[in-house]
């Protein structure tokens, strides 16, 4: 079947399941990437919410790798040929923890695909759909949105403005600059081979951006620690969005604002540009 022939709603309901071991030594990694010296999670202790993303990786072997770095497309997700993917946003439900220790099941399905055409060129939209169970319970549910694109023009390089972050009565805030080591770490505890994260004349010669990318799992995850670092209720539902690109140009803002049961966050780039967008619902007031 030629790419021509392939009908990208054809893998509507197309499903997979992949059981692993939510063990420690994945979450001291990750507590080591969020550079945290204090927390300690042992077996038998619940999983952080969003930590979910470090389990049921990926892992193919090298010859099915493509030249971006990526596992090759086909299987689950469509095959879709145009060569800029974007984990664009995501939308969780937390019913229940994860414990530290114990094996899961994550079921996942597709089950939205639509093709549109942009400004940008065209533009073929993945929604997936994953349910993570663990002894029986419903632990997580999330959609993720997937985004394929064209290449586009150069990225341009981000500015640094002298009044960032923009702060608009935030009560948190903190400022992570995006080494190449931190964005290493994070693609080596994701098993995420993109090469826009790691080799800069890859990214800028291959793609066009002015520098390495940082992954928008990892600006999501950071957000997500502020509301960990500054609130002990639990997180039932966390919504984000991404905006625009970071790159590891300069560092860039995280901002929080806590009313009742709800968190607004947003990550803010070097020039004040909103770049992420989340919410975190709270539960145990």
């Amino acid at each position: 079947m030629t790419e021509q022939t392939v009908n990208y709603s054809d893998w509507i309901g197309s499903k997979e399941s992949r059981e692993d071991d939510i063990t420690a030594s994945p979450v001291q990694a990750v507590l080591n990437v969020l550079d945290d010296a204090t927390t300690i999670l042992k077996n038998g202790d619940s999983l952080p919410p969003l930590w979910h993303w470090f389990f049921f990786l990926p892992r193919v072997p090298m010859r099915q790798i493509g030249p971006d770095g990526h596992p090759q497309r086909g299987g689950f997700l469509p095959p879709v040929a145009l060569p800029r993917r974007m984990f664009a946003g995501a939308r969780m439900k937390f019913h229940d923890s994860l414990v530290i220790g114990r094996p899961a099941t994550r079921e996942g399905e597709v089950i939205a695909v639509q093709e549109k055409k942009g400004g940008t060129g065209t533009l073929v939209f993945v929604t997936v759909r994953y349910r993570i169970f663990q002894d029986g319970r419903l632990c997580v549910e999330e959609e993720q949105d997937i985004v394929y694109r064209e290449p586009g023009g150069p990225a341009p390089a981000p500015t640094l403005a002298p009044d960032a972050p923009r702060n608009t009565g935030t009560a948190w805030v903190k400022t992570i600059t995006p080494t190449p080591v931190l964005l290493f770490r994070f693609s080596a505890i994701t098993f995420n081979s993109h090469r826009i994260h790691y080799d800069r004349p890859y990214a800028m010669g291959e793609e066009n951006y002015p520098a390495l990318m940082v992954h928008g799992p990892l600006t999501a995850t950071l957000l997500m620690d502020l509301v960990r670092n500054n609130t002990k209720r639990p997180v039932t539902e966390y919504t984000f969005r991404g905006r625009a690109p970071l790159f590891d140009l300069y560092p860039f803002h995280l901002m929080g604002r806590l009313s009742g049961n709800t968190v607004e966050l947003e990550a803010q780039g070097p020039d004040g540009a909103s770049c992420m967008t989340a919410t975190a619902e709270l539960g145990g007031a």
